[in-house]
């Protein structure tokens, strides 16, 4: 398993660590709902430094960046993030990505970590214009702090202004004595705060000093555990669960982030944009249990007759609303909002109701 530069001071931490995504990870440190909460009413840092980054330059960088995402790459100005996908030709997702502007000729992808090495293949088979691809995956730490309190203690290590930056901006800057940190206000929790990008022989140094400036207000490390349970409360999708090579960003309800703007020249273009038209035979959205169980991914979804309607592709137990909460591909007409719906929990049907995202709102 590798590795994050942070390994040691997570085993010195007592964290529960697991295999994640060819990475030895900490799935929690001192409970899953305990993190959870943390992170919704106060902060916590992850360790996200298994993540993919991907450098895109030159003077087709552009070019190149919005053939192979969905999003319209012509609406990015310096500093701004865009959440994106990689569509792979056959109208399926390869990744879910953040892409980030420096300039008009360099730009950063940040790739999920289970799909770097195929991300990597799939970039540069599709780099028919001849831009400047750099793996930088292994060479960069991330962290996350996430929480409403998260940007009020990192401005403790900086003189530059980050409380007040937009959600989905970044700046590259000096933070806790260490030049060209990459602080973005973006994260996976829907509890805002910010990600910060270093290189990994500064990692230790930077998580220190998050975890001292973060005392006064609550701050606790945090496990992937807790990741996952913040991430479906805000219902963001996970790839693997949720989008994969067989879905498309329209039946994921990603159309949002697949425009077919006139610049926007994209892989599968024609394909979305007939489905878009059209319409798809399944919809993922949204459930939150009426009866007490815990949907589970792949757990069959079904009507009040009892026939399949769909399946579960991520379910937990919220630890802020105490109900069963999850997200499925349905067929029609089970789309609509407050439509009664029955998950099969062990040969048992427990009603939900379709619940647009998210569950909860900090």
């Amino acid at each position: 398993m590798k590795k994050t530069a942070l390994n040691t001071m997570h085993h010195a931490m007592g964290a529960k660590m697991v295999e994640f995504a060819g990475f030895e990870m900490p799935v929690q440190f001192e409970g899953i709902n305990m993190e959870h909460e943390t992170v919704r009413t106060k902060l916590g840092v992850f360790d996200v430094s298994h993540m993919g980054e991907f450098w895109v330059e030159g003077p087709d960088a552009f070019k190149f960046v919005q053939k192979v995402t969905t999003n319209d790459v012509s609406v990015l100005v310096d500093g701004k993030v865009q959440y994106s996908c990689f569509p792979n030709g056959k109208g399926g997702i390869v990744d879910d990505l953040l892409v980030y502007r420096f300039h008009a000729e360099k730009y950063l992808l940040v790739v999920n970590a289970s799909n770097i090495e195929k991300d990597w293949a799939h970039v540069n088979e599709q780099n028919t214009m001849g831009a400047n691809l750099t793996n930088a995956s292994d060479d960069i730490s991330q962290l996350a702090v996430q929480g409403p309190l998260a940007l009020k203690a990192m401005q403790k290590l900086t003189v530059t202004s980050v409380e007040d930056m937009e959600y989905y901006t970044f700046k590259v800057l000096e933070f806790a004595g260490i030049k060209d940190v990459i602080f973005s206000t973006t994260g996976y929790t829907g509890s805002g705060g910010c990600e910060i990008y270093i290189p990994n022989e500064h990692a230790e140094t930077i998580y220190k000093a998050v975890l001292d400036a973060g005392k006064e207000f609550g701050i606790k490390p945090i496990g992937l555990g807790a990741r996952d349970t913040l991430r479906l409360e805000s219902g963001f999708c996970l790839y693997g669960n949720d989008i994969d090579d067989k879905t498309s960003p329209i039946a994921a309800g990603l159309g949002w982030i697949t425009k077919f703007t006139e610049e926007n020249d994209f892989i599968d273009r024609e394909l979305f944009a007939s489905q878009k038209e059209n319409g798809v035979p399944r919809r993922l959205k949204g459930f939150v249990m009426e009866d007490r169980a815990i949907p589970r991914q792949h757990y069959e979804v079904v009507d009040a007759d009892g026939k399949v309607i769909g399946e579960v592709t991520s379910g937990t137990m919220s630890p802020m609303l105490k109900k069963g909460i999850g997200m499925a591909y349905l067929a029609k007409p089970y789309w609509k909002e407050g439509s009664e719906i029955y998950i099969k929990v062990r040969n048992k049907l427990a009603k939900a109701v379709v619940t647009r995202p998210p569950f909860y709102k900090n």
